[in-house]
């Protein structure tokens, strides 16, 4: 079995408004067609067909407080309530006693003690590990889960041989922002059929897309909507090439916020989660699932680790 698991930071299940929410203004022909001509937002869950299962899950977990980075992700990569734990929502870098339940507990190290294969797919800048080396920069939840499991970030001669994946998906902002005018480029289905064939090569892979979280924090509806439909692409590209319909794919966030511009703050929505793959896999994967501490267990379980 084989799991990859899509992580869009800052994504909840919004309402019906097209002036705030850019799941109602971007054109997304081909979720919305999987979700039987509706649009990814607050209505449309719960839903499943013979193709996907979308179910809205709880990121406050009876916490004080709007949901944040550190602890949603470290709750999804563990399957521990955090926040109620330590008794807080934190973000967006872990601090100590969040740092404490990425070590040795997470999907990354229980794929690892199983004996198989796991890898976290984005592809990091050499200014990257530049700021972490300096400590001007904190790792967040995910890569600190993922280096404390024992295993490396990829880095930019990993990207150049196509063994990682750009965080934008195509590639566009190695060009534009982090000046690598030779960086491979994708359009967006075919940044989707590497991420397809990038992903079958581990029992356990992750990607982690953290730019919708900052369309949201930035109130940004265009770069918002163009965000979205470029995923819409990449996400067919994806299905397109996912070759055994037994294996999963797992789409979900650690709080809301994009699908929210009238604020720049999160929000308290559900955020959803998205399963593709068989429909039985599906419907035994999502059984106990009501909020994000359900996702990891369900891995755990699917996975045998």
């Amino acid at each position: 079995m084989k799991l990859l698991f899509l992580f869009l930071d800052g994504i909840g299940l919004g309402e019906d408004n097209p002036e705030v929410n850019p799941f109602v203004r971007a054109e997304m022909p081909y979720l919305q067609s999987l979700l039987g001509g509706q649009k990814m937002i607050k209505s449309a869950a719960p839903y499943e067909s013979d193709q996907v299962t979308l179910l809205p899950i709880d990121a406050g977990l009876g916490v004080k407080g709007l949901p944040q980075s550190a602890t949603g992700q470290a709750v999804l990569l563990t399957g521990t309530n955090i926040p109620a734990e330590i008794g807080y929502h934190y973000g967006p870098k872990p601090n100590h006693e969040v740092t404490q339940y990425l070590n040795g507990h997470t999907l990354f190290s229980k794929t690892v003690n199983a004996g198989k294969k796991a890898a976290l797919l984005n592809a990091y800048p050499p200014r990257y590990f530049d700021g972490i080396d300096s400590g001007k920069r904190l790792y967040s939840s995910i890569p600190l889960a993922l280096t404390n499991a024992g295993m490396p970030l990829f880095t930019d001669k990993d990207y150049y041989a196509g063994k990682a994946l750009s965080a934008d998906f195509t590639g566009a902002g190695w060009h534009s922002f982090l000046g690598f005018p030779d960086a491979p480029l994708f359009e967006p289905e075919p940044a989707g059929v590497k991420l397809a064939q990038l992903a079958q090569q581990y029992d356990f892979s992750f990607f982690e897309y953290w730019a919708s979280d900052y369309a949201g924090h930035k109130q940004d509806m265009s770069s918002a909507v163009q965000q979205l439909e470029t995923f819409d692409s990449v996400l067919k590209g994806l299905l397109a090439n996912w070759r055994d319909k037994n294996n999963l794919i797992l789409l979900t966030s650690d709080h809301g916020n994009m699908e929210d511009l009238s604020t720049r703050r999160h929000t308290a929505a559900h955020v959803p989660l998205l399963l593709f793959g068989d429909k039985n896999k599906r419907s035994e994967f999502q059984k106990d699932i009501h909020d994000l501490t359900g996702i990891a267990p369900a891995i755990i379980s699917f996975l045998k680790i």
